[in-house]
C-alpha cells in the first residue's frame, strides 16, 4: 500500500461505510450490444433543457447534433446511434421525474457522423474549449455541471491548480478505477487538455484503496512534476469537491462559493477522458460508463452503452435481478436514487447502477431521536441534521434556511450513522426543495 499524503487538517467528519469494491473492482469494461430502441432525455446536465432540433421521422447518424444548447448553462446532446426518431415524449428519468425524450429506433452501425479532429498539442485554448462546449461534455462526477463553464472562470477569477477527482469514495462503484487502470494513456492526454486551456499544473486525489491504479499512474507520470499524484486515506465523502480541495490543497470553500473562489477547478476521470476523446477524437459525449453491481444483480460488472440505454435492458445484460434483490438504485449507495421505472434511461454522468438485496439495504424501523449527536460529528460541512430535518417537518423552512439548509451536499453521512434510523437526509432535501421554491417565488416578486 502507498503511503497516504494529506493535508494535516484533513476534513472534518465523514465515515467509513463497507467499500464493497471487490464485487466488480477486478471487471473490465464490456461493450453491451446496442438497444432497439433509445430514449434520450434533453436534460442531462445541470442548467437549462437543450433546444430540440429534430423531429418525429428524422433519420439520425450516430455522433449528429440532436439538440443545441439553450443558454450558457446547458449543453448539446447528440445521437448515440444509427436511427430514425420515433416519437417526441415526456418520459421518467433516472430521478423519477418526466422530462422531455427523443425516442429512437436504431438501426445497423455505419460511419459516424463525427467533429473534426484536432492536434490538442497545436490547438489554441480557445479551440479547445469550444471542442469541449461543441461535444457537450459534462462532469462525470455526480452533478452533470457543462464542462466548459468550469473551465472559463470569469475576470478576477485567478486559477491556481486543476484537481483531477479519482476518490471514488461511492461504496461499490468502481467506474473510475477501471477507467484509470484500462484508459490511462487517455486520461492523462486528457489532463494535459484540461492544463493547457487553464494555464496550471495538476494533482490527482485518489483514495488509498486503489494501489493498482496509483501505481499506474505513477509509472505512466515517472518523473513529470507537472502532473502529481496525491495518495489519500479513506474516508466518504473524500470525492465530495470542497472535501477534495481540502485535503489536497488546505484551502476552504466557503459555504454559498465555488471551487474556483479559492483559485481550484476541479474535474472527474471520465470527464478528462471524455475531453480526450472529444478533441483527439472527434467523439461527442454519447457513451455511458456504468458500474452493475451490488448483492442483486447476478453478474457484476463494468459496462460501457449508448447513453439512453434503458435500465431494464443492461440489467437483463447483467444476468438480472436475483430472487433476493429489493432496490435499484441509480449511482452509490450513499448519494444515488431509488428507481421506481425501470425503462428509465441511463444519462452522459451515470456511474453506476446499484442492485442491492434486503441485507444490504434495510437499516431498521426509526425511533425517536436519541439525542446522541452523532449526526452532528460525522457532517463534513459542519451542519446540525437533526434541527434540520426537524424544521423540514414542521415546515419551518425559514429557520431551516436561516439553520444553512442550502449549504447541506445531501451526502447521507448523517443518515448512516444515525442509531435511530432517521431519514434525515429525505427530511433534508425535502426542506431544501421548499426553501428554493420560495426564494425562487420572493425572485418572481421582486
Amino acid at each position: 500500500m502507498f503511503k497516504s499524503l494529506v493535508h494535516p487538517g484533513s476534513f472534518k467528519g465523514g465515515v467509513h461505510p463497507a467499500e464493497a469494491k471487490e464485487l466488480s473492482m477486478d471487471s473490465p469494461f464490456e461493450r453491451m450490444p446496442n438497444p432497439k430502441m433509445i430514449y434520450l432525455p434533453l436534460s442531462q446536465h445541470a442548467g437549462k433543457e437543450s433546444k430540440l432540433l429534430v423531429a418525429k421521422g428524422s433519420l439520425v447518424k450516430k455522433g449528429e447534433l440532436l439538440a443545441e444548447p439553450d443558454g450558457f448553462i446547458s449543453a448539446p446532446i447528440h445521437s448515440p446511434v444509427n436511427g430514425a426518431v420515433t416519437k417526441i415524449s415526456k418520459t421518467a428519468n433516472l430521478s423519477g421525474v418526466p422530462k422531455t425524450v427523443i425516442e429512437i429506433s436504431v438501426s445497423e452501425e455505419s460511419e459516424p457522423s463525427y467533429l473534426e479532429a484536432i492536434d490538442f498539442k497545436t490547438a489554441n485554448k480557445t479551440e479547445l474549449l469550444d471542442r469541449i462546449k461543441e461535444a457537450g461534455i459534462v462532469g462525470m462526477g455526480g452533478a452533470a455541471f457543462p464542462a466548459f463553464v468550469k473551465l472559463s472562470p470569469p475576470p478576477g477569477k485567478k486559477i491556481d491548480k486543476l484537481i483531477i477527482n479519482a476518490a471514488e469514495c461511492e461504496p461499490y462503484l468502481t467506474r473510475d478505477y477501471r477507467l484509470m487502470l484500462e484508459y490511462t494513456d487517455e486520461l492523462i492526454s486528457g489532463i494535459e487538455i484540461l492544463m493547457k486551456i487553464i494555464g496550471v499544473d495538476c494533482v490527482i486525489g485518489i483514495e488509498d484503496n486503489k494501489p493498482k491504479a496509483v501505481e499506474i499512474l505513477k509509472n505512466k507520470l515517472g518523473n513529470r512534476t507537472d502532473i502529481t499524484v496525491r495518495v489519500l486515506p479513506v474516508k466518504y465523502p473524500q470525492g465530495a469537491e470542497k472535501m477534495l480541495i481540502y485535503a489536497v490543497t488546505g484551502k476552504k470553500v466557503p459555504p454559498g462559493k465555488l471551487p474556483m473562489d479559492v483559485g481550484v477547478v476541479m474535474q472527474n476521470v471520465g470527464t478528462a477522458i471524455s475531453v480526450f476523446r472529444a478533441v483527439a477524437l472527434g467523439e461527442p459525449q454519447i457513451e455511458a460508463y456504468v458500474s452493475v453491481t451490488g448483492g442483486g444483480i447476478t453478474k457484476p460488472r463494468n459496462i460501457i452503452v449508448p447513453v439512453g440505454t434503458p435500465v431494464s435492458e443492461i440489467l437483463d445484460f447483467c444476468g438480472g435481478l436475483k430472487p433476493d434483490a429489493i432496490k435499484v438504485v441509480a449511482g452509490g449507495p450513499m448519494m444515488g436514487n431509488n428507481l421506481y421505472d425501470y425503462n428509465a434511461p441511463v444519462m452522459k454522468a451515470t456511474s453506476g447502477l446499484l442492485i442491492l438485496t434486503e441485507a444490504e439495504s434495510q437499516p431498521g424501523e426509526s425511533i425517536p431521536c436519541l439525542r446522541c449527536g452523532k449526526c452532528i460529528e460525522v457532517c463534513p460541512v459542519n451542519l446540525m441534521p437533526t434541527r434540520l430535518s426537524q424544521y423540514s417537518k414542521l415546515q419551518r423552512f425559514e429557520d431551516a434556511e436561516a439553520s444553512g439548509i442550502l449549504v447541506c451536499m445531501e451526502c447521507g453521512c448523517c443518515a448512516y450513522e444515525c442509531p435511530a434510523n432517521i431519514p434525515l437526509v429525505q427530511w433534508i432535501k425535502l426542506g431544501k426543495k421548499e426553501v428554493m421554491k420560495i426564494k425562487q417565488q420572493e425572485r418572481k416578486s421582486a
